[in-house]
């Protein structure tokens, strides 16, 4: 069985990946899409995605939304994969949208993190060796002081949320979003080049290098 999964280089979807490995489905295919729809600080930092791809030795896609739905499921389609994978915890509308695509692209919806604790999956990504540096911060919720902030070990976690107790541990609502730097997926160990501070009309958001961690390595 083979799957495409969404992917931005942030800690749910990869996660998703990791899982639907696990569970022996082969992810050949991760696919990147150009929102339509406001700025994303994902797609802005797209030579990092493509950087962290290349980690797992995996094909990179592209696909820019203003073709529209029907044309993703068309494309999807002509993989010949059995399985879209993504990394939903609670967002249905999101959750709703991809079973519709699925359908739409004859192949099946997987969404290992749907319907979990947020606070119980956050500790088990990190306990399971994945990192991960805030990226953008939704300036309604989270000063841009966090920007760069790094959850490598529960202990991060648990000094990120009593600082901020009304923030999702997972970010799930929005309030901010991610990049990983280690997980079981990559071949590579990477660290976190900040190179400049954004402004968009919701977030603060980093422009931002991953490169290879040599002295990890060793």
């Amino acid at each position: 069985m083979r799957g495409i999964a969404f992917f931005s280089g942030g800690k749910d979807g990869l996660y998703a990946v990791y899982l639907a490995e696990k569970s022996g489905i082969e992810v050949p295919y991760l696919l990147v899409l150009k929102t339509s729809i406001g700025l994303s600080p994902h797609w802005e930092n797209f030579e990092a995605i493509k950087t962290l791809a290349e980690a797992m030795g995996k094909t990179l896609l592209t696909f820019d939304m203003v073709d529209g739905g029907d044309s993703l499921a068309r494309f999807i389609a002509s993989l010949e994969v059995d399985y879209i994978i993504a990394g939903d915890i609670f967002l249905e509308d999101h959750f709703k949208w991809i079973e519709w695509l699925a359908e739409k692209a004859g192949v099946k919806s997987l969404e290992p993190l749907w319907g979990r604790n947020t606070l119980e999956l956050a500790k088990e990504m990190l306990n399971t060796g994945f990192e991960y540096t805030i990226i953008a911060v939704n300036r309604e919720k989270l000063g841009k002081e966090w920007l760069g902030y790094k959850f490598s070990s529960p202990k991060d976690l648990e000094l990120f949320l009593n600082k901020n107790p009304d923030i999702d541990p997972l970010g799930e609502a929005g309030e901010f979003h991610s990049v990983t730097l280690s997980s079981p997926l990559f071949r590579k160990l990477f660290k976190f080049e900040k190179l400049s501070i954004e402004k968009s009309e919701k977030y603060w958001w980093l422009r931002f290098k991953v490169v290879e961690d040599d002295w990890k390595a060793q």
